[in-house]
């Protein structure tokens, strides 16, 4: 049979369309499942990091896994994350899960399910995570799945410190006060400060002063908070091993270079923030936190900066920076521990764990991870922080932070000799812990 022109051409679109169809089936691979998580139901996880990480990454993750589909994250402020929290569960609208740094454990701790060890043995914990991760495992519980870390490093302005002669920045704190401040400093005829090298002294106008000071405890070879029984004991005063004061030296150390009357004058009270100093290149050397790199860089793409890590001792045998280990924990009020207990697995894993951080500028708290570095901008310095950052169990955030400015102002002022401000301080925080 003679087929026409027309029918001979439909004949051949059907046969390419059966072929294709055939190709299509035999390499079709259904969406991968991720980890094949069963179902977790609705979750609400509130935290302190910004809202676009996580959003980014549970975007990625229902696309893997249908599991995810309704958790949700809410950012607070850490400023009102307590207030928040309170109010929520007082009207019993709070979260499944909170995702905080330790410097919020002890006063959300009686909120927070732990971990028992016969589920997650202390043994494990200290072989999978960094040293500084384990601030969350208590003597009671795991109180938290360790996620990342933001240590605190230095930001250094290589246009102010090449034009007198240095190419790298200060390692030791002896460099630092004998080598970079005196040759960097630029000082009015009437003592006026004209540009400065570090903003240390202060502590309204310093960003990051907490962290600051937390670094120069931990070198000094603070004890820092015992925990036992969910009592506490306040030990930053005292050496791990040793004669000494370690709170009586930073504070005294910190103090120098905001006196007039000191060669180590850098910094006062009229700058605005050191951070905005250092992004108007009036600073040459600024104490921040890993994470601040990408925002200082979309915030003056012209300026030339490096990142190194913070300085330490001449003389010190091991090195410490202060670090935010954040976690991820279950709260006591969830109508769904089960799914959240299932959540906290899956987001505590490797690869969701290195997921999380990289959205944040953050170092995973895996040590596996951890001693994989990174090729990252950042990266190679943050991780080399991070495997000598701690933190410590501090009462309250908001309580310790003016505990520590009035420790600054009264010796700024005047008001107190160093004995009696450290002494002060400790009754202070003691009041904070046994409230």
């Amino acid at each position: 049979m003679k087929l026409r022109p027309f029918e001979l051409v439909l004949i051949i679109i059907f046969l390419g369309l059966a072929l294709l169809s055939l190709v299509v089936i035999s390499t079709y691979k259904p969406k991968p499942k991720g980890d094949g998580l069963p179902a977790i139901g609705a979750l609400t996880i509130w935290g302190t990091l910004p809202e676009g990480g996580m959003t980014k990454t549970f975007a990625e993750l229902k696309e893997i896994d249908d599991a995810y589909k309704s958790v949700t994250y809410r950012y607070i402020s850490s400023e009102d994350f307590q207030l928040e929290l309170i109010k929520a569960l007082a009207d019993g609208k709070g979260p499944d899960l909170v995702l905080i740094s330790q410097e919020r454990l002890v006063e959300l701790r009686s909120k927070i399910k732990p971990v028992s060890y016969d589920s997650f043995p202390q043994r494990d914990i200290r072989s999978r995570y960094l040293d500084g991760a384990q601030i969350f495992a208590l003597s009671d519980g795991l109180y938290a799945y360790p996620i990342a870390v933001d240590p605190l490093v230095l930001y250094w302005n290589r246009d102010i410190l090449a034009a007198d002669g240095f190419l790298e920045p200060p390692v030791t704190w002896e460099a630092l006060v004998n080598d970079y401040l005196p040759t960097l400093i630029r000082r009015n005829p009437d003592r006026s400060i004209d540009r400065s090298v570090v903003a240390m002294g202060e502590y309204k106008n310093i960003k990051n002063a907490f962290g600051i000071i937390s670094t120069l405890l931990l070198q000094a070879g603070m004890v820092g908070v015992s925990e036992e029984d969910t009592r506490y004991k306040i030990k930053i005063n005292q050496m791990q091993s040793g004669p000494g004061e370690p709170l009586k030296t930073a504070a005294d150390f910190y103090t120098r270079f905001s006196k007039p009357s000191n060669t180590l004058y850098s910094w006062n009270r009229s700058f605005s923030e050191d951070r905005a100093q250092f992004l108007g290149e009036k600073l040459a050397l600024y104490f921040g936190y890993g994470s601040e790199g990408q925002d200082i860089e979309r915030l003056n793409p012209n300026l030339s900066f490096d990142i190194a890590e913070v300085p330490q001792g001449q003389t010190a045998t091991v090195r410490r920076t202060y670090g935010r280990f954040y976690g991820l924990a279950a709260l006591k009020t969830s109508d769904n521990l089960a799914g959240a207990s299932i959540l906290l697995t899956s987001l505590g894993s490797s690869e969701n764990m290195k997921r999380i951080s990289d959205k944040y500028g953050l170092v995973p708290a895996l040590r596996s991870l951890v001693s994989e570095g990174s090729n990252e901008t950042y990266g190679r310095v943050t991780y080399k922080s991070a495997s000598v950052a701690y933190g410590w169990l501090s009462p309250n955030e908001s309580a310790v932070r003016e505990s520590f400015e009035t420790l600054v102002q009264d010796l700024n002022e005047n008001r107190r000799d160093t004995p009696s401000a450290v002494s002060d301080t400790l009754k202070r925080l003691e009041l904070e812990y046994n409230n």
